[in-house]
C-alpha cells in the first residue's frame, strides 16, 4: 500500500520544473537542426544582414567616409556606419522573421495539432523555439563581427561600459524579438501566406528604422512612426556602442537616449508574452 501510494506522487514530481526544462533543452538542439537544415531559412534570416553588410560596404565606399570632414579627414568607413542597423535587422529577422513564419507554418501543417497530442508542455516547445532563436542569432552576430573586421577593417569598442550596453540591448531586443515572432505567428491564415503576411512589415520596418539609410535623414514625422516599433530602438542602442560618441549629436534630441530604448522594449516585450498567454493554441479556432 506504502508503494501504490507512492508511485502517483513520483509520477507527479516526474511531469515538474524538471522534465519542462528537460524537454526544452532537447527541443532547443532540435531546432537548432532543424533550422541550419533549411537553405531559405539560412539565406532569409541568418545570412541575409552579413549579405546586406557587404553588399552596401562594398557599392557606397566611394562615397568617402560618414560624417568625414569637408577635406575628407575623419569619420567612419561605409561599413562601420552600416554595423548597428545590420545588427538590429538579424536580431529582428532571427525573432520576429523566423519565428513568426516557423510557428504559422507548423500550425498550418499540422505539426503544432500533433504536439499538442503528445505530453510536451507548451513551456518546452516555447524552450526550443527561443533556445534556437538565441543560439542561432549569437552565430549571427558572430559572424556580422568578424566580417566588419576582418574584411572591412571596422574597429570594435574597446571600452567594457560600450560592451555592457551591447549585451542588454542584445538580450532586451532578441527576447522581445522571440516573442513578438510568436505571437505574430497567429496572424496568417496557411502556412503559405506566411511569407507574404510577415516579411513585407519587417521589410518595411528596416527602412524606416535606420538600418539601410540614416535615421537622421528621414523626415520627423517617419522617425515618429518609426519610434513607435522596437526595431528602431534596438538600432539606436547598437550605434551607440559601435559608433563615436559626436554621432550622437544627430539622433532624435541629440542624445542616444538608453533608458527610452531600455522602455521601449520592455513594453513590447511585456505586450507580446501578454498576446502570447491569450492567443496562443496548438491549432487554430477557425481550423
Amino acid at each position: 500500500m506504502t508503494a501504490a501510494l507512492q508511485a502517483p506522487a513520483t509520477r507527479a514530481s516526474s511531469f515538474g520544473i524538471g522534465r519542462t526544462l528537460r524537454l526544452g533543452a532537447a527541443r532547443i538542439g532540435y531546432e537548432t537542426k532543424v533550422y541550419f537544415r533549411q537553405s531559405d531559412t539560412l539565406f532569409f534570416t541568418f545570412l541575409f544582414p552579413v549579405i546586406m553588410l557587404t553588399i552596401f560596404s562594398v557599392a557606397f565606399q566611394g562615397m568617402g567616409n560618414i560624417g568625414a570632414n569637408p577635406d575628407g579627414s575623419g569619420g567612419i568607413s561605409q561599413a562601420a556606419g552600416y554595423l548597428p542597423g545590420m545588427i538590429a535587422a538579424g536580431i529582428l529577422l532571427s525573432g520576429v522573421q523566423n519565428l513568426g513564419t516557423d510557428i504559422a507554418m507548423e500550425r498550418s501543417d499540422g505539426t503544432l495539432k500533433r504536439l499538442g497530442g503528445t505530453p510536451l508542455p507548451v513551456l518546452s516547445y516555447f524552450f526550443g523555439k527561443m533556445g534556437q532563436v538565441l543560439a542561432t542569432s549569437l552565430l549571427q552576430l558572430a559572424l556580422l563581427l568578424l566580417v566588419a573586421h576582418f574584411a572591412f577593417g571596422v574597429d570594435l569598442p574597446t571600452e567594457p561600459a560600450k560592451w555592457m550596453t551591447f549585451a542588454w540591448v542584445y538580450l532586451l531586443g532578441i527576447a522581445t524579438s522571440a516573442v513578438l515572432g510568436i505571437a505574430i505567428s497567429r496572424l496568417p491564415r496557411s502556412g503559405k501566406s506566411a511569407t507574404a503576411v510577415i516579411i513585407p512589415p519587417i521589410l518595411i520596418l528596416q527602412f524606416i528604422s535606420g538600418v539601410y539609410l540614416q535615421f537622421a535623414l528621414l523626415p520627423d514625422w517617419l522617425q515618429s512612426v518609426a519610434s513607435i516599433f522596437p526595431l528602431k530602438w534596438m538600432a539606436q542602442g547598437m550605434r551607440s556602442v559601435f559608433l563615436p560618441e559626436s554621432f550622437a549629436a544627430v539622433e532624435p534630441g541629440g542624445v542616444w537616449n538608453l533608458a527610452g530604448a531600455a522602455i521601449a522594449l520592455l513594453i513590447w516585450l511585456v505586450g507580446g508574452l501578454v498576446i502570447c498567454r491569450l492567443t496562443f493554441r496548438w491549432i487554430r479556432k477557425d481550423s
